[in-house]
């Protein structure tokens, strides 16, 4: 598409050279004596390699202005390419997405193949820009022109045959809206699953598990799976769930995870087929503000094989998720949902974006998108936080995150 007749006359100005500190105003000094209007300005830094972009008004006497920003640029060492043409960047208002590519490593032969499949289907790549270096590396690309849904089923494809992650999400005021966090426990939030460390204390710990398996991968009714396994745990000692909690491990990243988004006025509820004796404790450790589980029944200081009340399943889940929105008073569509089993299916499929968390085969194929690295915090790349934002917040607090040699 042309510009119009009338479209303004304007200058693109592009300056690469080695970083070092004044060139930017350097730059915006020449083009302040000309009295230009500033339309539009990129820059990045790649291994202190800066490439500056500026758009401006075209004066009368263009080459004139050229030939002094050649000048000024050549004085502090830098290139500098002036071309003059007409009009701003055409927006592409339809078909908005951002794209987050996710690899350990991520390989220059699996970023060529997803730029090809969204080049292929004429969508255009706006931007690009790095979330993370460490401990995985992830990307954002900026897309236009091409329906969501159709994209990710495109990316999601390709994504699966080169074993990395993509996340695509309709670019919207909504990712920077306040969000409630409603995250799964077993095998999400913390390593392994409890029913199966407290089935140790009864020796039964592998025919729980075999029921365990068969129930998140959606072969077997999680109410009947559920009330299988508990009954098998009639006789432990309640005493034994203190030893539980304090074996029990959360996965890489959670309380930055946690820690990070709370400072950004997120909420959190853990929804768990597990039981409150455990999940509670987690979220008062954690400073997760809501927590819904099924609760064991002890009677003279023994499990008795059954649980108290109605099951938390999988249309439970959902509908604590509902619940819980409600009273933080955002939509669903504000709602990130992290899970691994089928019995995370509904909630997944109620919140405005479903994670898939190093998932069962058929939750990943059911979410909006899958995390398949063993970090937690990789999530919020996800929602356009980068590693650099997350380590300078925590250093402002004192914390100190690990990261990778420069």
């Amino acid at each position: 598409m042309s510009e119009p007749a009338d479209a303004p006359k304007t200058l693109l100005i592009t300056v690469t050279g080695k970083d070092r500190p004044g060139v930017t105003s350097t730059i915006f000094r020449t083009l302040a004596k000309a009295g230009v209007e500033v339309i539009d300005v990129e820059q990045i830094v790649l291994r202190r390699r800066l490439v500056l972009g500026v758009l401006v008004s075209a004066p009368r006497d263009w080459k004139k202005l050229r030939d002094q920003v050649i000048d000024a640029a050549e004085a502090i060492g830098m290139a500098v390419e002036v071309e003059r043409g007409t009009g701003d960047n055409r927006t592409r208002r339809e078909g908005r997405a951002h794209v987050t590519l996710i690899g350990s490593p991520l390989k220059a032969k699996a970023v060529s193949a997803m730029t090809g499949r969204i080049a292929d289907a004429g969508a255009n790549i706006d931007r690009i820009i790095r979330m993370a270096r460490y401990p995985v590396t992830a990307i954002e690309f900026h897309v236009s022109g091409m329906p969501l849904e159709k994209l990710r089923t495109l990316l999601l494809k390709e994504a699966t045959r080169l074993g990395i992650d993509v996340a695509v999400q309709p670019a919207s005021l909504l990712r920077h809206s306040m969000r409630l966090v409603v995250m799964d426990v077993d095998s999400t939030l913390i390593q392994g699953e409890v029913i199966e460390m407290i089935a140790a204390h009864a020796g039964c710990e592998a025919e729980v598990a075999r029921i365990t398996e068969a129930a998140m991968r959606g072969e077997l009714d999680f109410e009947q799976s559920l009330r299988q396994r508990v009954a098998l745990l009639k006789g432990v000692p309640a005493k034994a769930l203190d030893e539980v909690y304090t074996n029990i491990q959360l996965n890489p990243g959670a309380r930055t995870l946690v820690r990070t988004l709370r400072r950004l006025g997120y909420r959190f509820a853990l929804v768990s087929g597990g039981f409150n004796q455990i999940t509670d404790r987690i979220a008062a450790d954690l400073g997760i503000h809501y927590a819904q589980a099924n609760q064991l029944e002890v009677v003279d200081g023994l499990l008795t094989g059954e649980v108290i009340g109605d099951v938390v399943d999988r249309a439970g889940k959902a509908a604590a998720l509902r619940r819980f929105a409600a009273d933080v008073g955002v939509p669903e569509s504000a709602v990130i949902a992290i899970g691994d089993g089928a019995n995370d299916l509904d909630m997944l499929n109620a919140a405005g974006l479903g994670i898939a968390y190093n998932a069962k085969p058929v939750v990943q194929a059911a979410a909006d998108t899958a995390v398949n690295v063993p970090y937690l915090d990789t999530i919020m790349y996800l929602l356009g936080i980068s590693r650099e934002e997350i380590e300078a917040a925590d250093a402002a607090a004192g914390i100190i995150t690990p990261a990778p040699p420069v």
